[in-house]
């Protein structure tokens, strides 16, 4: 079987025995409630996965892939608009992620409770604390911090809200945060980026200059790719988020392995315990290949990406007759706090899991991109 057909049964299977088994307060990606038997709410694991069900759902016209999604969220949200589960006060950027799918799904099927919860995301980051340069906290329990993370939590929500409802000033405040993450985040040397800023200079990752922490993390490099690969199909003219996107899949196809995957610590080839890490490879794969469908990259990139994507199927994907796909080497988790130092030693030190929607997701994203550039190419 050559890799396209095992990336055809592949998320043929993941759509019959992870996707659609799945219970909306139970859904079998999401590792993290799993292990930490955590109650079901509104979060960006699960929206995630939507985003990829949405997706596929967009190249095959599967009915059956759309009611799942509408019915998965409807769980989430009621008549008004409003997610009992989601805690305003908790200003986490993680929360906004899941806007994108309420606006696909009003655009799609004109459920005004859709646009309704949407609209309340949107009015709740007019109260999201900021930074002095003017960019979101992460959250509040992070304060006066910014993530990668957060880029492909609020920014493509923000960019595609905007275009919906005429808002400039929620594009244009978007764009800005994105120019001050370039400025402050950026590796001049590498062209990778950070994973975090403090502005205090004080916790216990944070350079007590620069006020960036130590590391390259690859799922954070690779939200960022997300998030400008999705504001490229929004914003087709904008060459600023083109460029900032070229320069960083390029940056991090100079870090591919000889087998075309990305490290957990991407710039640390070396280091004791570094390992190939899915989820912020298939990420990369994502970006690179809808960059160059739409035209924003070069054939280098895309052959980047479908080198990567040919070596994450053929060394951590486990295919048996009737039974869901095993993708491996997810990293579950890994952020900075006051336990969390940033070192390279920490980021190596989080669990390794398997089939999370955080690996899932952008594996499928990554199919439907391949397969709306064959459908280009034909």
């Amino acid at each position: 079987m050559n890799h396209i057909s095992r990336l055809n049964e592949t998320v043929k299977l993941y759509t019959q025995e992870i996707i659609l088994s799945s219970d909306p307060l139970c859904p079998l990606w999401n590792r993290e409630n799993i292990i930490f038997r955590k109650q079901p709410k509104w979060n960006y694991i699960d929206s995630c996965m939507i985003t990829a069900i949405l997706s596929l759902y967009e190249y095959s016209r599967d009915e059956k892939l759309l009611n799942f999604a509408i019915n998965f969220i409807s769980a989430y949200i009621d008549e008004n608009g409003d997610i009992p589960t989601m805690n305003p006060s908790d200003f986490n950027l993680d929360n906004i992620n899941g806007g994108k799918n309420l606006l696909a799904i009003y655009k799609i099927t004109g459920n005004q409770k859709m646009f309704n919860a949407a609209r309340k995301l949107a009015d709740s980051l007019s109260n999201q604390p900021r930074l002095s340069c003017g960019n979101f906290w992460h959250k509040a329990i992070y304060p006066q911090q910014i993530w990668l993370d957060g880029s492909y939590m609020a920014f493509p929500f923000m960019a595609e809200y905007s275009c919906l409802t005429h808002d400039g000033s929620m594009l244009e405040d978007a764009l800005n945060q994105l120019r001050i993450i370039r400025i402050l985040m950026n590796d001049k040397k590498t062209g990778l980026y950070y994973h975090g800023y403090d502005e205090t200079r004080t916790m216990i990752w944070a350079d007590p200059e620069t006020g960036l922490s130590s590391e390259f993390w690859l799922r954070s490099m690779g939200w960022l790719c997300a998030a400008l690969a999705d504001m490229c199909e929004l914003l087709p003219d904008n060459n600023e988020i083109s460029t900032m996107l070229s320069d960083l899949l390029k940056a991090l196809a100079s870090c591919c392995t000889t087998d075309g995957l990305l490290l957990q610590l991407p710039a640390r080839p070396e280091f004791p315990g570094n390992y190939p890490e899915t989820s912020g490879t298939l990420l990369f794969v994502y970006s690179a290949l809808k960059s160059y469908r739409l035209g924003k990259t070069s054939a280098y990139i895309k052959k980047a990406g479908e080198k990567a994507l040919s070596a994450v199927i053929e060394k951590y994907i486990i295919l048996e007759k009737d039974k869901a796909p095993l993708l491996k080497n997810i990293c579950l988790m890994a952020g900075l706090g006051n336990n969390r130092n940033g070192s390279a030693e920490y980021y190596l030190s989080e669990p390794i899991t398997e089939n999370d929607a955080k690996g899932i997701a952008p594996l499928i994203m990554a199919y439907t991109e391949l397969m709306k550039g064959d459908r280009i190419n034909d």
